[in-house]
């Protein structure tokens, strides 16, 4: 051994290390199997089988998750850490044969095992993800916090993006990680994502219109001209691009090359890097696919999640801002307020024919709000906003252009009771072809002691479903999953996002173990160095709290607690560092963490704490 003499002052001096450096990192990854099946005929297109990420909290029978893809499949993923059991769920589900069913041993589900996966051998009839051809992919990392092993990673696929325009691609996906990661949305939890950029040339640039695909990687399209959704045209190559990063790819981004509003939810986020709408439809698509919540606004179909409830037991309870003057069921009080109309009008509009709709009003509530969204109407004069003859108000957003936009009108007036008339009459013949009403919706609330509206309260709000039934969320208008133009979830949703990224995501990275020798201080530089050993374990933890890198977030701690052999070693209470003498290293070390963050009040399945053991079954002088 070779040791380098440094001079410092103290009482001993670090002169040499990592002796039998060792990472202690338990190989607790479940296994994932994914099946697509036709809804109907229950037939089986694909069925894959993989060791995945660590899932938290799982229960003894795994966890089970369902989805219906664009094309109307039924995407099924089952999670656990029984191997045989998810290889007989498999057969039963796709009704592939026991091992012993006759000669059809092609049929037999058989595990190869061997690296960081295991994958199913499957008949002619199925398809594994692992063997379908994907486009050429080259990633680069835009914002990494860790290993993709103990992170989630979002992951920006490129369509529409010709070999010339790679930079811009890259330019593109930057700024909508950063606008969604930095300062506000994913913000807090940024140490426990990763996001990448897979670029792919496509050889057209753009997206398609007319539900016609351009030739591009994912084939992305838009059903008309209009500014709605954004769909594709491939989805095997999205699944097999997204399933050969393997860890580095837990939620797949389509986006298309197109500078204006469109996008898509579901098995994919679908966006367009859109200046002004291409964070805001990302921010709100990934919150249903992370957090995995239903629609805030009205109008939807879909209210589930820790932000919707169906009736007064509402999942929030422990944010309501006066739930201290709450002592029961009968305390608890709904905002006041009605939807007498609301369309998803997706129409071009024309000088000729104005769009208008009636409705009824009870002629109950003391104020009501014009809400609508429109496309290609940069000028307010372009349109005409009727309500009952009267010309309301509206400002376009500076600098929108054709893009869509969202607007509030707000009267604090009463509606009178019967029926009314809404229009809106396109003044400007130029902008025919452009011009689109998007959606309209009237709302009425009751008076300030019947309805309290304003930021930061969080209460009973009454959220009205496309056939107008009443389900219920935390706040007015404090969520992006309500208002997309909001940068921020609420309160509410944030725990959830919490909850479940720290599914995936263990507290600990991992503990390092090595050896060091310390030498003794005041001996001269004529005397031989005099000197020993010590053990150290490293705590690697994601950096929160007082570790983050960037800027510590309010009202955020680790609490670490260090064990040996059983016996609580408190002089390492809090520290990421243990160090003893090398006679005293052998043994069973244990840490606990609990993380603690204003952001979650209630953690029931324990998932802020973690805990690792580490073994040290020699000494350093012994060479181990």
């Amino acid at each position: 051994m070779q040791l380098g003499i440094l001079q410092a002052c103290g009482s001993a001096l670090l002169v040499w290390g990592a002796l039998g450096a060792s990472v202690s990192q338990p190989d607790n990854r479940p296994f994932e199997l994914t099946i697509y099946r036709h809804p109907r005929s229950l037939g089986c297109s694909y069925a894959t089988l993989r060791q995945t990420q660590i899932y938290r909290g799982i229960l003894d029978d795994g966890h089970t998750e369902s989805l219906v893809t664009h094309s109307g499949d039924e995407r099924l993923r089952f999670i656990s850490h029984d191997l045989e059991g998810l290889r007989l769920r498999a057969r039963s589900l796709c009704h592939i044969p026991d091992a012993n069913a006759g000669d059809q041993k092609e049929k037999v589900l058989a595990v190869t095992a061997g690296d960081s996966h295991a994958h199913l051998t499957l008949p002619d009839t199925l398809r594994n993800l692992a063997a379908l051809e994907y486009p050429p992919l080259q990633v680069e990392p835009l914002i990494t916090s860790g290993s993709s092993e103990n992170r989630v990673d979002l992951v920006f696929f490129a369509d529409g993006y010709v070999r010339e325009e790679k930079a811009k691609f890259l330019k593109d996906a930057m700024r909508l990680a950063t606008d969604i990661s930095g300062n506000q949305t994913f913000d807090t939890v940024k140490p426990l994502l990763n996001f990448w950029a897979a670029f792919t040339p496509s050889n057209e640039s753009g997206i398609g219109v007319g539900g016609k695909p351009k030739d591009t990687p994912f084939g992305l399209y838009r059903d008309g001209t209009e500014l709605r959704g954004v769909y594709y045209d491939k989805p095997d190559a999205a699944r097999a691009a997204c399933y050969s990063l393997g860890d580095r790819c837990d939620y797949p981004i389509l986006m298309g090359n197109d500078p204006l509003y469109g996008g898509l939810g579901g098995e994919f986020t679908v966006i367009t890097p859109s200046l002004d709408n291409g964070a805001l439809v990302l921010r709100h698509e990934l919150g249903h696919s992370v957090i995995d919540v239903g629609e805030e606004y009205d109008g939807g179909y879909a209210y589930f999640g820790v932000n919707a409830a169906h009736n007064l037991s509402i999942p929030w309870a422990h944010w309501l801002s006066n739930s201290s003057e709450i002592k029961s069921g009968a305390d608890i009080r709904v905002e006041r307020s009605a939807m007498p109309m609301q369309k998803y009008a997706w129409t071009m509009l024309n000088t000729s024919v104005p769009w208008s709709v009636s409705f009824n009003s009870s002629g109950t509530y003391p104020r009501h709000l014009v809400r609508f969204s429109l496309s290609g109407l940069p000028d307010e004069d372009d349109l005409s906003v009727v309500l009952d003859g009267e010309r309301l108000p509206w400002t376009p957003k500076p600098g929108i252009g054709v893009d869509r936009w969202h607007y509030d009108i707000h009267r604090s007036i009463s509606m009178t009771e019967g029926e009314h008339r809404l229009s809106f009459t396109l003044e400007n013949g130029d902008k025919e072809g452009l011009a689109q009403l998007c959606s309209a919706e009237i709302l009425e609330f009751g008076d300030e002691t019947e309805f309290n509206g304003s930021p930061g309260h969080y209460s009973i709000f009454p959220t009205f479903s496309e056939q107008n039934e009443t389900s219920y969320r935390p706040t007015n208008e404090d969520c992006l999953m309500r208002q997309v133009t909001t940068p921020n979830f609420c309160r509410v949703c944030v725990e959830g996002l919490w909850l479940s990224l720290l599914r995936r995501v263990d507290l600990i990275d991992g503990i390092r173990s090595r050896c060091d020798w310390e030498l003794d201080m005041g001996f001269s530089d004529e005397d031989p160095p005099i000197g020993k050993w010590k053990r150290t374990l490293d705590l690697d933890l994601i950096p929160l709290a007082q570790f983050r890198a960037e800027r510590r977030a309010p009202h955020e701690s680790y609490t670490v607690t260090w064990a040996k052999d059983g016996q609580i070693l408190e002089r390492f209470t809090n520290k990421t560092q243990l160090k003893v003498d090398d006679q005293d290293g052998p043994g069973v070390y244990s840490v606990s963490v609990q993380f603690t963050t204003s952001e979650v009040r209630v953690d029931r399945d324990g998932l802020l704490e973690s805990e690792r053991s580490h073994t040290v079954s020699g000494t350093c002088s012994g060479g181990q």
